[in-house]
């Protein structure tokens, strides 16, 4: 990336003070990863004012910040002095990303849905790589913060540009399609994750769906054709449509058949779409990945990519980011981790792994954060996933976090259940009641914190 301040300044709709400096270095919202010749953008948010931190940018290399403060750090720092930094970040990205399209050929694909967009994230990209130069997110960069600071990462080597694309309120998918066009729209799942910011499930539904209503011209959406309200997305689209099915069906371009799992719940399926017909062996835990794997596949047969290499591509995949369904074996425990986030659907997912892992007879202990930001439907949603802990047999529940709580009456009488409003707590208890040979989940919300278990467990 290279550009004056002036150019910013013009682009973000800012007024530039100090000299006209040239930024070549990337664009950073955190001070302590800021490079040298770099862009800084103090912004202010829930916890940190990125104003307080311009000097530690500059002694780490910034040559020019982006701020709503004109007296705020270095006075001969270059400032670009704008009234809502994050706005001016959205701006600059949607900038940068249309001189990108207009200097060569550069494909974005922008993945949403309420379960699945990381993975889907990690095995698109993953496979795009072996073809030609992509960017994707680092971890599960999909805010209005995010993404932009991922289409700034991009250059003009990049083909491909692909953003995760999450919403937790009406509009915000319109605003992050507004940046970054996509050619290519992927609609995963309409669930019940965040619905306390949407109210209920049709209205969330009519959410995600800004993200095909925001598609670039000629665009294709890619649609997940076991879902009735992503498959009625159909009729906002503008351009082409692609179904994918993970239950086969026979009406999907891209179906699985004969999906089986393995005995580490990895599983294998046979790929129909067309003419072609291949064997997919999935190196990710669960029946549930199934259908990203199709999201992925679909997004690359799209992109007139050969199906032959996407195959054998997507079957050296392995999970890419942190406390996402990632199986690791212990000191004779088994550690099922899916603690970054947590939503019904995928508590579900998880618990049914589980399920299948633990059929040996072994212990099977969950450990269960809050699930947040789900409204009124809170607690009966936190006891359905107490009903499929149930299902799942599991012997020990420990929950985590206020909220949690209902979670355990389903298993009254049936397994030794535990709540603690700490992580902290939660963990030391785990570490009493663990023994080899025992299988645990873990998975929470992240702001109930279990993924720092995780992480102690696993370090």
């Amino acid at each position: 990336m290279r550009y004056s301040a002036d150019e910013i300044a013009k682009v973000v709709d800012g007024r530039l003070v100090g000299d006209n400096t040239v930024v070549s270095g990337g664009v950073y919202t955190d001070s302590r990863e800021v490079t040298p010749e770099s862009l800084y953008i103090a912004r202010v948010g829930e916890h940190a004012d990125g104003h307080d931190y311009l000097d530690s940018a500059v002694e780490r290399g910034a040559v020019a910040a982006i701020v709503t403060r004109e007296d705020a750090g270095p006075q001969n720092l270059t400032k670009i002095v704008v009234k809502d930094a994050t706005k001016a970040l959205g701006l600059l990205a949607q900038a940068h990303l249309k001189k990108l399209r207009e200097a060569g050929d550069i494909d974005v694909v922008g993945i949403t849905g309420s379960v699945g967009k990381t993975t889907t994230k990690d095995l698109t990209a993953g496979i795009l790589r072996a073809f030609a130069p992509t960017v994707a997110p680092v971890s599960s960069f999909n805010n209005e913060v995010g993404m932009p600071l991922t289409v700034l990462r991009a250059d003009e080597n990049t083909r491909y540009l692909v953003l995760e694309m999450g919403a937790s309120g009406p509009g915000h998918l319109q605003y992050l399609a507004k940046i970054a066009s996509p050619d290519i729209a992927v609609e995963l799942a309409v669930g019940k994750a965040h619905l306390g910011g949407f109210g209920s499930v049709p209205a969330l539904a009519h959410a995600k769906a800004e993200l095909v209503e925001g598609l670039a011209k000629g665009g294709t959406a890619i649609l997940n054709r076991d879902d009735p309200n992503v498959r009625d997305m159909q009729s906002l689209a503008k351009g082409a449509v692609l179904f994918f099915s993970a239950a086969g069906k026979s009406d999907a371009e891209v179906r699985a058949v004969n999906v089986k799992l393995d005995d580490s719940s990895c599983a294998t399926f046979d790929l129909e779409a067309g003419d072609v017909l291949k064997k997919v062996k999935l190196g990710l835990v669960g029946r549930h990945q199934v259908s990203n794997a199709l999201a992925a596949i679909s997004v690359c047969l799209t992109l007139g990519l050969d199906p032959q290499k996407i195959v054998e591509t997507l079957n050296s995949l392995r999970a890419q980011s942190p406390h996402r369904m990632s199986v690791t074996r212990a000191r004779g425990i088994t550690i099922i981790d899916d603690s970054y986030n947590a939503n019904p659907d995928s508590m579900k997912a998880g618990l049914e792994v589980l399920g299948k892992l633990g059929e040996n007879g072994a212990r099977r202990i969950a450990v269960l954060g809050v699930m947040l930001e789900l409204g009124k439907s809170s607690t009966s949603l936190h006891r359905e996933v107490g009903r499929l802990a149930d299902e799942a047999r599991v012997d020990v529940l420990i929950t985590v976090g206020e909220g949690a709580q209902p979670i355990g009456e389903p298993l009254v009488g049936k397994a030794d259940i535990y709540h603690f409003e700490s992580a902290e707590e939660a963990g030391a208890k785990l570490r009493d009641l663990v023994q080899a040979g025992d299988f645990v989940f873990l998975k929470g919300s992240n702001g109930s914190g279990v993924w720092k278990i995780a992480d102690e467990f696993l370090a």
